[in-house]
């Protein structure tokens, strides 16, 4: 490994992560953010060596270990976007959380942080007791409960959750929808659920809620999100932990999800 001439913000020996976006400093979402993404429109990070600017770096916390630090960048950044973009998510507001992945998880325990009260939403029993013992005030089964929408909203006394972090697309959006209070904020960020009728736009218009697209954060934002997670001691969870060369292993495991939390491919033990 190596440093090239103008970096002074790094040194060898130093302990990084990847940003997200290379080119997505600070602030709003730029006009090209689509053209540069690691990972799609570039080469990600499931490699053992890779040239970056220092500007898609940032510095790993002396309490967090590099499979806990890979866990950053999209998960915890993704949730953290969710949380405190549009209004701030404070004390005593509610928050709605949709199954046991990655972003999720990050969205409990990051809204539990600063004393939220905490729905989940999940498909077993099993699951159900990890999600309570992460902190979760109430989880539904919304195979038991198919209109968990109203079941959520119910749990809130009849007014709406401020805040629905939702991962799932059109195959939960309308429950969503039944599950906000007006004026609340649905963080749309993902289509694990792609199966369903997706968005009525009356419902949403009579919602009075607001929809708003995430899409990660920062390199800003991600020195905000490790910072805050060192503060609070927030531990990530992490499901299972593969080698490199059993990165096939590890993308199939997340696909059948099974998984509870992050899926980390360690890329060197050095």
């Amino acid at each position: 490994m190596a440093i090239g001439p103008g970096v002074d913000e790094f040194e060898m020996g130093d302990r990084v992560m990847g940003t997200f976006h290379p080119r997505w400093y600070a602030g709003g979402m730029p006009g090209n953010l689509l053209q540069y993404n690691y990972g799609s429109a570039i080469d990600g990070w499931l490699v053992e060596y890779k040239v970056v600017s220092q500007e898609s770096l940032v510095r790993i916390p002396d309490s967090i270990s590099y499979e806990d630090a890979s866990t950053l960048p999209c998960a915890a950044l993704t949730a953290w976007s969710a949380l405190s973009g549009g209004t701030l998510i404070r004390s005593g507001d509610t928050v709605l959380v949709q199954g046991t992945g990655g972003v999720s998880i990050f969205a409990l325990l990051l809204a539990k942080a600063v004393g939220a009260f905490v729905i989940a939403t999940t498909s077993s029993e099993e699951k159900a007791l990890r999600l309570q013992a992460l902190g979760a005030d109430d989880v539904v089964n919304y195979k038991d409960e198919p209109q968990w929408g109203e079941r959520v909203r119910a749990l809130t006394n009849g007014l709406g959750v401020d805040r629905v972090v939702e991962v799932g697309g059109p195959g939960t959006i309308a429950q969503s929808l039944k599950a906000v209070r007006p004026g609340g904020e649905i963080a749309l960020i993902g289509f694990v659920s792609p199966e369903g009728v997706g968005i009525d736009f009356f419902d949403l218009f009579m919602s009075g809620a607001t929809l708003r697209h995430i899409a990660v954060g920062s390199r800003q934002a991600l020195q905000e999100v490790v910072r805050s997670i060192d503060m609070a001691g927030i531990k990530p969870v992490i499901d299972r932990v593969f080698d490199f060369e059993d990165a096939k292993a590890a993308f199939a495991h997340l696909g059948n999800g099974s998984h509870f939390g992050k899926v980390v491919i360690r890329c060197s033990r050095d």
